[in-house]
């Protein structure tokens, strides 16, 4: 039996990103000749619309939006901190549900970075909101363009 591997839904091809456009990268099509992935979008777990604002943490990482000293904003000021900390507990307990030990997210996003997420409207180092969720619970993550 393959393993399962939870995906962000916009690197299958799915229209799932803030601007109703998928981000489907071939490198993950080639990864995942041996397993067998689920698509998820934390975002619209959380109950966010397609299309939506771009959001992006407000001082930190989603480390600091899951330890509860930031937030996540719109360029306009409109909070979604609970839609992204809901839709990243969802994905942890799609975890649980699928049997999956390992997240294939997309990078630079606010609730999918693994290494790169967007602060203050700008790239830097750090998670998004569900990777800090995920990291913390021991799930083995992997970043994608």
């Amino acid at each position: 039996m393959s393993p399962v591997v939870l995906v962000s839904a916009c690197l299958v091809g799915l229209p799932t990103r803030y601007d109703g456009r998928s981000a489907a990268s071939e490198e993950v099509f080639a990864a995942a000749r041996d397993c067998t992935l689920v698509p998820v979008c934390p975002e619209q777990l959380g109950g966010l619309p397609t299309p939506r604002p771009p959001h992006f943490c407000q001082r930190g990482t989603g480390d600091d939006v899951v330890a509860g000293r930031s937030r996540v904003v719109t360029a306009e000021g409109g909070d979604a901190t609970l839609a992204f900390l809901r839709g990243a507990q969802l994905v942890a307990r799609l975890t649980e549900l699928c049997g999956a030990r390992e997240v294939w997210l997309k990078e630079k996003s606010p609730s999918c970075g693994v290494r790169w997420t967007t602060s203050e409207g700008e790239t830097v180092a750090g998670p998004g909101v569900t990777a800090a969720l995920l990291l913390s619970r021991g799930l083995r993550l992997r970043g994608f363009a």
